[in-house]
């Protein structure tokens, strides 16, 4: 089995059932081929480094992935397809780090910090 790493972007009026709708369809994409989710995480609306489609802002979803690599063949076919969708990215790994959370809010992040020293 392999590991993926797979970010969608949403444009930035998507509104919040969208986005539910948008994770439980690729997450039913990859149980039907034989895959499973690991992990999802909603990133929420964060600034994009430069305009995509008239878009300053995108929803970010991120999937940690265990399958066959066809998954990703099916991910792709239907992203292409989907209006709601500005950018995707998938990245093929080694072993997934399920503790940290690179998207939570500053200060829970300095809580762990202070509290390891």
């Amino acid at each position: 089995m392999n590991l993926y790493e797979h970010t969608i972007v949403a444009r930035q009026d998507t509104s919040p059932a969208q986005i539910i709708q948008l994770t439980e369809k690729y997450s039913t994409i990859v149980e039907k081929n034989d895959g499973k989710i690991v992990q999802t995480e909603n990133w929420g609306l964060l600034n994009l480094a430069y305009i995509i489609k008239k878009n300053t802002k995108g929803s970010y979803i991120h999937f940690k992935i265990k399958g066959p690599g066809k998954i990703i063949e099916q991910l792709k076919k239907n992203e292409i397809l989907d209006k709601n969708l500005l950018r995707t990215l998938t990245v093929k790994v080694k072993k997934f780090d399920l503790e940290t959370k690179y998207f939570s809010k500053k200060d829970e992040y300095e809580r762990k910090e202070y509290n390891k020293n």
